[in-house]
């Protein structure tokens, strides 16, 4: 088997020039008669020894002498060359490149020159025909490696622009001339004001710039305010130096710009009242000025209970002409009940004991406050200062050896304590009267024992003993003194804060020993009952005592009526006296509190002597305590 077998079949058409001149020369070389054959070799070894081979279909089809001389030498193969045509007026030259520098030519279909038909003798052998091998695809060229981009030249900065050269003011026209001259003549206006008002605060001095005051609040209860507020800081105030009309006891307490003038007694109701301060001077000095205010007292209004035996009792408020009275709390028994400048509170009556409940004046958003145990409730007295409801406290289930009986009890009107017995040495005390000193948190009590003593709820000082009496008749508004009877009968007026006392003048006219004292600011209300020899009564009076011992009879009963209460509004401007008419046929009720089932109160101005009207029930407001007969 001859190894041209292995040989790769020669492609029909060349396809580069080379080629095409490698085809020519090959076939001259066999063209060439056999006399040459010799020197033909020799042509062929020189040649081979000379020209580079080619790793080409074309270079492969030389005479069998060449490649067998390529085949003998360990079948190597051939570097690859590339070959560069001739240029038209030069011999062939060969440019000998190493393998990897070589880069196929591109195909090219306008050159291609089709192969002269073949001058070799019939007689040679004609090459075997093979399918033409397909020509390796030429190897892309490598794509250049791409330039780096230049780096990108900072911008410059920009240049500041220049400023705005302002433009040239034009000059003010008639509009802007007027308004100039509107605009200085308006200050101007301004800066004369402002210094004439400077002028006139300088020449009239202090003057009041607000006023502060309560008047409904002033007529309920006592330590009321009105609160002056001047334009500027005052110099040092006297009482002295204060007036109010009409005349009321005040105390003073002024710092600054501030004047509060503390009324110690309430107000009278539908009132005028001024209040001035002379010769008033700012701090700094400078003119004097009188400082004036005014303002006006509501109208009074009361509270009265009423019972119904055959029905529902009632508690009503009304005006003091009673043509304006409103219902505003009815139950089936009312023991009891007191009222503060916001809150009713109102004892129940009911077969398993007594309940407590406290509403506002409307009989409106009621609440039950927690008692000792199960037992009954009577004295209730408030104290509308201290914000503290007291009673006497007995227990339902009640013997020689167990329960308590007629303690004195206290706690808050708002519920949110417990309830707190009086104890005297460690021990509860049996209380016989008692009383809450107006506008504090106080307690004066007389126990079973005669002692009379005072607690204050708003301190920690404990009990004070203030000796031996038996009985309480009032305590003044206002003052811190009571009015109490001693063991001997003698009546003293003794002061709470010191222990100090003195007799309790005579009336004049002298009415004898009153039964009842009730004080009141400029007085008293005594309750006196005239006796016969034999010492029935004949008949009795409420009188008015003022403070210096003027009596006068303001209402008298005979011995058919009794009167059962008499007491006084929070100024001592009038008084409600209770009276039960035609007593013979007047049953008493079954309450805790028995009373005649017909109570009338008649309502007088003390001022003057005059009865307003009489309204039917009980119980009225202005009373610090219940009626007992």
């Amino acid at each position: 088997m001859s190894t041209d077998d292995e040989r790769p079949e020669v492609p029909a058409a060349p396809r580069t020039r080379a080629e095409m001149r490698a085809a020519r020369e090959a076939e001259a070389a066999a063209a060439a008669p056999a006399s040459d054959e010799d020197g033909g070799a020799d042509r062929d070894d020189t040649s081979s020894a000379a020209e580079p081979r080619f790793d080409s279909p074309a270079a492969r089809s030389t005479t069998a002498g060449g490649g067998a001389a390529a085949r003998s030498k360990g079948d190597e193969r051939p570097t690859r060359s590339t070959f560069v045509p001739p240029d038209a007026d030069s011999t062939t030259t060969l440019a000998a490149h190493s393998s990897t520098d070589y880069v196929p030519p591109a195909p090219s279909t306008t050159d291609y020159v089709p192969p002269a038909p073949s001058t070799t003798d019939e007689s040679s052998p004609a090459p075997e025909k093979r399918k033409p091998a397909k020509a390796p695809k030429p190897a892309k060229e490598p794509k250049p490696p791409k330039e780096p981009k230049p780096a990108k030249e900072p911008k410059p900065a920009r240049e500041p622009k220049p400023a705005k050269e302002p433009k040239p003011e034009k000059p003010a026209g008639p509009r802007d001339r007027r308004f100039l001259l509107a605009l200085g003549a308006v200050l101007g206006i301004l800066v004369l004001v402002g210094a004439g008002l400077g002028a006139v605060s300088l020449t009239q001095g202090p003057r009041i710039t607000d006023v502060q005051v309560n008047p409904t609040e002033a007529i309920e209860t006592s330590g009321s305010r009105v609160i002056l507020t001047a334009n500027q800081s005052l110099a040092a105030i006297d009482e002295s130096q204060v007036t109010v009309e009409p005349a009321v006891p005040f105390t003073l307490d002024a710092a600054g710009r501030g004047i509060g003038i503390r009324f110690t007694v309430p107000l009278d109701d539908d009132t005028d009242y001024t209040v001035s301060i002379a010769d008033a001077v700012g701090a700094g000095g400078g003119p004097a000025a009188t400082l004036t205010t005014s303002f006006s007292t509501p109208a009074s209004s009361i509270f009265l209970l009423r019972r119904d035996v055959e029905g529902k009792d009632t508690i009503f408020r009304t005006d003091l002409s009673g043509e304006e009275a409103v219902p505003v709390f009815t139950a089936d028994s009312i023991n009891d009940f007191r009222a503060t400048s916001s809150q009713l509170v109102v004892s129940l009556e009911e077969e398993e004991g007594s309940k407590l409940l406290v509403m506002d004046r409307k009989g409106e958003n009621q609440r039950e406050l927690p008692l000792p145990g199960v037992g009954y409730v009577g004295a209730i007295q408030v104290s509308d200062r201290g914000g503290l409801v007291g009673y006497s406290y007995s227990d339902k289930e009640l013997s020689d050896t167990e329960g308590r009986a007629s303690v004195l009890v206290t706690q808050s009107l708002s519920g949110d304590d417990e309830p707190v017995i009086t104890e005297v040495g460690d021990k509860e005390a049996n209380i016989f009267v008692w009383q809450f000193v107006p506008d504090t948190a106080a307690v004066l009590f007389i126990d079973f024992d005669g002692a009379l003593s005072l607690v204050d709820r708003s301190t920690d000082d404990g009990v004070q003993s203030l000796g031996l009496a038996t009985t309480i008749q009032g305590i003044s508004r206002g003052t811190y003194t009571a009015i109490v009877e001693r063991l001997d009968g003698s009546v003293v007026e003794l002061n709470l804060a010191d222990g100090t006392e003195v007799p309790l003048e005579a009336s004049d006219p002298d009415y004898g020993t009153a039964t009842t004292i009730t004080p009141f600011p400029g007085g008293t209300l005594r309750h006196v009952v005239a006796r016969a020899a034999d010492g029935m009564p004949t008949g009795q009076a409420v009188v008015r005592v003022d403070d210096d011992g003027k009596a006068t009879p303001l209402v008298e009963v005979d011995s058919t009526d009794s009167i059962l209460q008499a007491c006084a509004s929070p100024s001592g401007q009038y008084a409600a006296v209770v009276i039960a008419p035609d007593l013979a046929d007047n049953p008493y009720d079954q309450m805790l509190l028995p009373l005649p089932q017909n109570l009338e109160t008649h309502l007088l101005d003390l001022r003057t002597g005059d009865e307003i009207v009489a309204l039917t029930g009980f119980d009225a407001s202005w009373c610090q305590t219940a009626p007992q007969f």
